[in-house]
């Protein structure tokens, strides 16, 4: 009988998405496969200062990468939010923390109870006096925390800031460990099979031929194996995320090591600053229709909090998604599968989110079509329920300074996104679709702070007495309140622990 296993994997472009998939398929497989990274030093990388999301920390530990050795050599900090400013309009600043917010009460979701303390008392405390991740961001401290004391309130739920280059360096240290092995070489063509169309090998500039029975395009925008060979096609989602542009350049830190991202709202776009141990990273996104890159330029280097470090580096992208991300024996990953933008810092996780679900769906050598067309169902939706999520931080704005906020806030929305935000203004109901990234928590968030104000609230929440609603609200805020005090300073936090990667 015919061995039907697939053996060889050649994985084509190294960065953060090329070692991902090399550690993570050494990690689940050990030497079962045969797997070969090819990359060449020539072709750069983007390698800015990377912010992620909570579902980071999987990677380490599937890995079995000590969480203090990663943030040492990765030079990473601690990331517990973002903090939006100027978003809905100029002058206004709020979180997306990452922690839960208060608690559910019998039947129904903390924020009817808040909505419903908000009516009676316009001078309430606001959402955020509930979140221990915003309480501690807005104080600049952070500690591993699991539950607040012995309440059931859930602790702090953080990800990281680092340097993207050393974190892909750490995971191909560890992907080398497993027996992958890099072939250092251009790729100069690509084979296709004449029965059916697969690729059958990939040809490098220096005569090699390297063959394969699944091929990993980690080639980045160009996708080189999916688009140059496979032309599987490009969606352009433009319509709804303009932003085509990236100014980049890294700068002295300023006062302080934030435990947060800031992205701050321009004239046509947004500005990211992510503190790293050693300095900050910093990016200005922005549409090239409604700004010149001189202009994009003197933007980012006039709100630089210390001196800029370096030439600002441009980068050019299209937001939207490939048509087929698995096509025959190929997957696209990272940039070569699609691109939404950085503002929620979803870049690295949809990398990490595709090669998990690739482990899960793994093929034989016959590649079922029902299993590829499973994979890129699930896939398309978890980029859609993601680019949503970016969509309305753009379209729900009351800014009048600029043609772009103008044309962000008339957009024809996505059927999907039109329908979340109808259902929040008219019940403040917020609902997770399946496996979604973000939680109702993060939309909850978002809509609360691009001024999206619901309507009325669960009549149920009127039921409960007005003294035991304020005990109860009353109660969650000074947990967090003595939480919060409990802990170091995010400085002093990295000094403990990350004190020779400093030095």
């Amino acid at each position: 009988m015919n061995d039907s296993r697939i053996r060889r994997v050649v994985i084509v472009g190294g960065g953060t998405a090329g070692w991902m998939a090399a550690a993570l398929l050494a990690q689940a497989f050990g030497r079962a496969l045969d797997i070969r990274l090819i990359e060449s030093d020539e072709i750069g990388i983007v390698g800015v200062g990377e912010a992620t999301i909570p579902q980071i920390r999987h990677v380490s530990r599937f890995l079995g990468i000590d969480e203090d050795e990663l943030l040492k050599a990765s030079r990473g900090t601690i990331k517990l939010a973002v903090q939006f400013n100027d978003w809905r309009r100029i002058g206004d600043s709020y979180l997306h923390a990452f922690s839960d917010i208060g608690l559910p009460l019998g039947l129904l979701p903390f924020q009817h109870y808040w909505l419903r303390n908000r009516r009676e008392n316009p001078q309430a405390p606001g959402l955020w006096a509930y979140s221990i991740n915003a309480q501690a961001a807005d104080a600049n401290r952070f500690a591993r925390m699991e539950t607040i004391g012995n309440s059931p309130l859930t602790g702090i739920r953080y990800a990281y800031h680092f340097d993207a280059s050393r974190f892909g360096q750490l995971l191909r240290r560890h992907a080398e460990q497993r027996g992958v092995r890099r072939t250092e070489g251009k790729v100069v063509d690509v084979a296709l099979r004449g029965a059916d169309g697969f690729i059958e090998s990939v040809k490098l500039e220096s005569g090699e031929t390297v063959a394969g029975d699944l091929f990993l395009d980690c080639s980045g925008f160009r996708g080189l194996l999916t688009e140059g060979a496979l032309k599987t096609g490009y969606e352009s989602w433009q319509h709804w995320l303009p932003c085509d542009r990236a100014v980049v350049v890294a700068s002295e830190h300023g006062d302080t090591i934030r435990p947060y991202t800031q992205a701050s709202a321009q004239r046509a776009g947004w500005q990211w600053r992510i503190p790293l141990q050693h300095l900050d990273s910093n990016g200005h996104v922005y549409c090239s229709r409604h700004v010149g890159d001189d202009e994009a330029v003197a933007t980012l280097l006039r709100n630089l909090e210390g001196r800029a470090l370096g030439e600002p580096r441009q980068l050019r992208f299209h937001t939207g998604i490939r048509k087929q991300i698995w096509h025959r024996n190929c997957v696209a990953l990272g940039l070569a599968s699609g691109f939404i933008e950085p503002l929620e810092s979803t870049s690295i996780h949809l990398m990490q989110s595709a090669v998990a679900r690739l482990l899960t769906m793994f093929p034989d050598k016959s590649f079922d079509p029902a299993l590829i067309t499973e994979y890129n169902r699930k896939t398309r939706a978890e980029y859609e329920q993601t680019r949503d999520f970016i969509v309305l931080h753009y379209h729900a704005n009351e800014r009048d300074d600029s043609t772009f906020w103008r044309d962000c806030a008339t957009m024809t929305l996505p059927d999907g996104l039109a329908h979340r935000i109808e259902l929040f203004r008219r019940h403040a109901h917020v609902f997770r679709e399946g496996e979604e990234l973000f939680t109702e928590m993060g939309w909850l968030q978002v809509l609360i702070g691009q001024g999206i104000a619901p309507q009325c609230y669960h009549p149920l929440a009127d039921e409960l007495p007005k003294a035991q609603l304020d005990e109860f609200l009353g109660n969650i805020r000074t947990l967090v309140e003595r939480a919060t005090a409990s802990m170091p300073t995010h400085a002093e936090f990295i000094a403990r622990h990350f004190r020779e990667a400093i030095a």
